[in-house]
């Protein structure tokens, strides 16, 4: 059984269709990862589909009025839209069922727009590792989150080996040491029902 829509607000009505011959651009970005997947335009009627259906469409002039992987299946269910400060753009942020190009490619970019945030990919990886722990994998994470012990003594050998690469010097190893300690820190984190998003919030209030 699919998904059902879930309703996304955004106010068509502050966004300015006259600067582009009534198009807008369209921005794509993953909303998981922060990855830009594609551009494209859009009108009203376009948008006014996506926000009924809770799946992108846009606006060709060659193509007209089109459902993001009606055809394909790799759709794009909407997570937000928001206009820029010239109401003349929008970022859509969506879960992609598939790769966003024609070419079978995630992205429409080059493979830089895929690293746009690194730590929320990762954490993406965690999620999905975490919704199959039956005990018969042989993936690592999965070990991880089935046995806490495990995970806790890693963390800690993880915090342990960064330290002593410090105190040595060593840039090559510390910086190696820092991402094995920060994914077995998100790892423990996930166990525990914590999340990327809730780190982020402190560190940003904390900024603050």
């Amino acid at each position: 059984m699919s998904e059902p829509v879930r309703a996304v607000a955004f106010d068509l009505d502050q966004l300015d269709f006259t600067k582009s011959g009534g198009l807008v651009t369209v921005v794509t970005q993953d909303a998981s990862t922060g990855a830009v997947l594609m551009v494209a335009h859009a009108d009203r009627e376009a948008l006014e589909y996506s926000l009924r259906t809770g799946e992108m469409h846009y606006r060709s002039r060659s193509r007209g009025l089109w459902h993001k992987g009606g055809t394909s299946g790799n759709v794009q269910r909407v997570v937000s839209l928001t206009a820029d400060c010239d109401a003349d753009a929008v970022l859509a942020r969506v879960a992609p069922a598939g790769p966003a190009c024609h070419n079978g490619t995630t992205s429409c970019f080059r493979e830089e727009a895929l690293q746009a945030d690194v730590f929320a990919t990762l954490d993406a990886t965690i999620t999905t590792r975490m919704q199959t722990t039956d005990g018969t994998s042989t993936s690592y994470t999965q070990r991880l989150l089935g046995d806490r012990n495990l995970r806790l003594k890693k963390l800690g050998e993880e915090a342990v080996e960064l330290a002593t690469a410090c105190v040595d010097g060593d840039i090559e190893r510390a910086t190696e040491e820092t991402a094995d300690l920060l994914y077995h820190a998100l790892v423990a984190l996930r166990a525990v029902g914590g999340s990327l998003d809730g780190v982020r919030a402190v560190l940003s209030s904390r900024a603050k």
